[in-house]
């Protein structure tokens, strides 16, 4: 129950920073068009800096093997979200922002912080393993399915993406157990911790011209938030509580929770700004993760409680 008070406190923090950036913008600091650049700031400096900051850490057998189950949930839960969603397009009618929305979360914005302050700088390591999954998914499968586009993947832009090579340099120098320099260091330190200040406020500023009283009246993405924030995060902590009785790990239901709270997350900030990348319908993504994000504050606590019972 206690875990479950905390993760609800952090979210409401971290839903502050959307209603700061919305006020820039009723206050005329900002215009809402101007969030594409900090858009790009958070997807191609902060996210890579703070991958390769992660990364960071002592080499130990224990920390490889906790790894890997948390890659191992990861590619499952991402298989389980793309296989679900595909199925329910044509008898739900859903559109590409809605199954992006449905299957990428705020693992990188939310998790990261709320592990942290929840269960431990410690922790926080595992939460590569479902970002790094993610990051490189939702910049083939996701990018591809926002953009529309119906041509083969360009895999030299996928190779050369900012967050790729963090991914690939950051598990070089975890694996050879190369340490960056502090100054270094503490600069990759400093934009990754902008990550969720950024994107959240970012996503503030996007639904900064919008009417509220026109966000909350669309009954549409409150179907979606439905499916994404407590029909799919009930069935996989049923799923992830049966493997954490199999004792793959002395720590497994932990690192299996890390993985959890990224799966039951809101809907990805990252789906409104490649929606804005991509000249798509930023602000219909903007209203799904603005109401995900509202949503949660309950939701996430008692799918974590669902998940605690039943481990």
């Amino acid at each position: 129950m206690e875990l479950s008070i905390l993760l609800a406190g952090q979210i409401v923090s971290l839903f502050l920073f959307v209603a700061a950036g919305y006020a820039s913008v009723k206050a005329g600091l900002f215009k809402s068009e101007e969030s594409k650049v900090i858009s790009n700031m958070v997807v191609y400096i902060c996210s890579p800096c703070m991958v390769i900051y992660s990364f960071q850490i002592e080499l130990t057998k224990d920390k490889v093997q906790g790894l890997l189950l948390a890659a191992g949930a990861a590619v499952l839960v991402h298989i389980l979200l793309i296989v679900w969603t595909t199925l329910l397009r044509r008898p739900l009618n859903l559109n590409s922002i809605e199954r992006a929305s449905l299957i990428y979360t705020n693992a990188g914005n939310l998790i990261i912080p709320l592990v942290a302050a929840v269960m431990g700088l410690e922790w926080v390591f595992y939460t590569n393993a479902y970002n790094i999954v993610q990051t490189v998914l939702i910049w083939t499968h996701g990018s591809r399915l926002i953009g529309q586009q119906t041509e083969d993947w360009d895999y030299k832009k996928i190779l050369v993406n900012p967050n790729i090579i963090a991914m690939i340099a950051g598990f070089f120098f975890f694996a050879a157990r190369i340490h960056i320099p502090e100054v270094i260091g503490t600069c990759l330190e400093g934009f990754g911790n902008m990550i969720g200040t950024a994107g959240m406020f970012v996503i503030g500023m996007v639904i900064g011209n919008m009417d509220l009283k026109w966000v909350f009246s669309r009954k549409r993405p409150y179907f979606v938030c439905f499916i994404r924030l407590l029909v799919y995060p009930a069935v996989i902590a049923v799923i992830f509580a049966m493997i954490a009785r199999m004792g793959l790990h002395r720590e497994a239901k932990d690192i299996l929770l890390v993985v959890f709270l990224a799966s039951s997350a809101p809907a990805a900030a990252m789906v409104t700004q490649l929606a804005q990348i991509h000249n798509q319908d930023s602000k219909y993504a903007s209203v799904i993760n603005v109401m995900s994000i509202i949503f949660c504050i309950v939701t996430m606590p008692l799918m974590v409680m669902l998940y605690e019972t039943l481990a």
